[in-house]
């Protein structure tokens, strides 16, 4: 692990304290823990990831038409009011 220092709030250092009281756990752990949870829920596909999806979901639905490929434009601009 690497040491590092950080700035907080009275009001955010306050609740790390009462949370590591309340879970017996460390503020470094609580804030890494955060850290951690924040970087996850931003952290996006990889490119191969994204074609790998796209191509899995390729064909799962029906539209109902059989002509989509030659006629996607209109059935766009219809979909969307244009």
């Amino acid at each position: 692990m690497v040491r590092t220092q950080i700035q907080l709030d009275e009001k955010q250092l306050q609740a790390l304290r009462q949370s590591s009281s309340e879970t017996g756990r460390s503020i470094a752990d609580l804030v890494r823990e955060s850290v951690e949870l924040y970087l996850s829920s931003r952290k996006r596909p990889s490119r191969e990831e994204q074609i790998q999806r796209a191509l899995a979901a390729s064909g799962k639905f029906a539209s109902g038409t059989t002509d989509t490929s030659a006629r996607h434009d209109r059935y766009l601009s219809e979909a969307f009011g244009e």
